[in-house]
């Protein structure tokens, strides 16, 4: 891996957003596509890209059993508080992953698809490079910050793509509207799922320095687009961001624009962009609080998103019976602080898509 160099960014410059269109491939917009970014908790798509690659292989199903280590019940919040010894399904567990973004879970199914996270991490980065992600490396299974953990909206845009391409029988994972343990619902952080129009997934993310984070997706009239958004300035913003780019994705021309995998890279691709300054200090902190009413509902100023006029459908996703767990605040979002089958088989190269 080349040495990359951290570069404080300001929110004035313009935040890398990307959409397509899922059956041709072909880019519909783009800007700043290839500037380096913080996935944060988006990371966890390619947790689930291995998890479902073990699961359609054969080697695992939705009824392993994933066991909670100590090293994955010491993960920092956004986490599910399992004791360590705690017993889930992998089914429960990427509904976990997916929808309450639980770090602890993420490292818990990365040990249970690649034997130690050391090993799932590099599994990880041969899938990136298989992939064509040409742009990306992981340091870690959940997004948690991490020197050298990197990504663009154009190889996140490659990553969603293969997803839906290749998984489509695993696609209602990301299209839940929340999940249950039993004991406690959590609501999808995917503000558009229930209140856009065909929005079917797939997975946000935040931390300091990436800003919030987005990858949508959306089906209508028989055609689906994807969106990345990276570095929005709130959970509203990147809500109203995407829900803009799925509009205009799927009301634009069929057919346009040049494929994602001929998109020529341009722009500053040297630096990994830090917003923290931007992000995390006590102005930007209210000006979020300000973006909530006085029922602490989130104002979305998009005309795109509805308001859900119904209570969210909560899919369970408990632990095994007989296992316990620690009752705990749960309310931060994302990777916000900072088995036996060990082998996914060796990645080949692909052609383009």
């Amino acid at each position: 891996m080349c040495a990359t160099i951290v570069a404080t960014t300001s929110l004035a410059q313009a935040n890398p957003k990307i959409v397509i269109d899922v059956r041709t491939g072909k880019v519909i917009s783009h800007q700043e596509a290839f500037r380096k970014w913080y996935p944060a908790s988006l990371t966890k798509l390619m947790t689930a890209y291995l998890a479902f690659s073990a699961m359609k292989s054969g080697k695992l199903s939705p009824e392993t059993e994933v066991v909670m280590s100590k090293k994955a019940a010491d993960q920092p919040a956004s986490k599910m508080y399992f004791k360590a010894g705690s017993k889930l399904t992998l089914d429960s567990a990427l509904k976990l992953l997916l929808i309450k973004s639980a770090n602890d879970v993420a490292v818990a199914i990365a040990e249970t698809v690649g034997g130690t996270t050391d090993n799932f991490v590099t599994q990880m980065n041969a899938q990136a490079s298989r992939l064509g992600m040409t742009s990306t490396h992981f340091v870690n299974p959940n997004g948690l910050p991490g020197k050298g953990q990197y990504t663009t909206a154009r190889d996140l845009a490659v990553l969603a793509l293969l997803l839906k391409r290749e998984f489509p029988e695993y696609a209602g994972y990301f299209s839940l509207e929340g999940v249950s343990t039993g004991k406690k619902n959590y609501a999808n952080y995917n503000m558009l799922v229930g209140r856009f129009e065909g929005a079917d997934g797939m997975k946000t993310g935040f931390i300091c320095a990436s800003g919030f984070n987005q990858v949508s997706s959306a089906v209508r009239n028989g055609r689906q687009v994807i969106s990345v958004v990276l570095g929005a300035d709130s959970l509203a913003g990147r809500t109203d961001q995407s829900a803009e780019l799925l509009q205009m994705g799927l009301t634009s021309p069929s057919g346009q624009g040049v494929s994602l995998a001929s998109l020529a890279p341009y722009g500053e691709t040297q630096f990994v962009n830090d917003i923290s300054a931007d992000i995390c200090n006590p102005k930007a902190a209210k000006v979020r609080s300000e973006s909530r009413d006085e029922a602490g509902r989130m104002i979305i100023k998009s005309p795109y998103v509805r308001e859900m006029t119904r209570p969210p459908v909560y899919s369970y996703a408990g632990l095994i019976p007989g296992s316990e767990t620690v009752a705990a605040n749960t309310t931060t979002t994302g990777a916000s602080a900072k088995g036996d089958v060990a082998n996914v088989p060796i990645p080949i190269p692909r052609p383009a898509f």
